[in-house]
């Protein structure tokens, strides 16, 4: 689903533990590692599109994680030229986002990389907080920045040196 602006409607997901640390995977055959994500089809909201793309990517149903919070708006991003498909119309220059914030319910044996038949990811692990601002590719470390930045809150209120400073954007909590 592409808008009229040229952006691909798209949900992201950070999935914490209880200890705060995030689920960062790495896409298969590669070494680029990022938070879940995927495109929201024309007849889904983008909490439907999450828990979709929370089954397909990482093999989590609804009921093995706890929604924390979303983004109060789309998060955007540019793709670099080179990613651009001038070929395709209609012409999609970047991502629209809305982020969510999980806490995992379950067991890490819980977790299914390959429950689609194209996985995602061939690999993952516990990060810290604020890694993957380091990690992710350039072009998308803006919107994680951001997500990142609403989230924190929600994890380290009263934490101390755990937390990043944040803007002054309220954060929607899920109930």
């Amino acid at each position: 689903m592409i808008d009229s602006e040229g952006y691909r409607a798209n949900v992201g997901i950070i999935l914490c533990n209880g200890s705060g640390q995030l689920f960062w995977g790495r896409r298969v055959g590669q070494n680029a590692w990022q938070f879940p994500q995927g495109g929201i089809k024309l007849d889904e909201t983008p909490e439907q599109a999450m828990f979709r793309e929370l089954e397909e990517e990482v093999g989590l149903l609804p009921h093995q994680v706890e929604v924390l919070g979303s983004t109060n708006r789309w998060l955007r991003y540019h793709l670099p030229k080179k990613f651009i498909r001038h070929d395709r119309l209609p012409l999609c220059i970047g991502q629209k986002q809305r982020w969510f914030l999980l806490r995992v319910l379950c067991e890490e044996g819980d977790f299914c990389l390959d429950h689609s038949s194209t996985p995602e990811f061939d690999h993952w692990r516990w990060v810290r907080y604020w890694y993957p601002l380091r990690e992710v590719v350039w072009f998308k470390r803006r919107v994680y920045s951001m997500a990142l930045q609403e989230f924190a809150p929600l994890l380290f209120e009263g934490a101390g040196g755990r937390r990043h400073p944040t803007t002054s954007r309220r954060v929607r909590r899920q109930r």
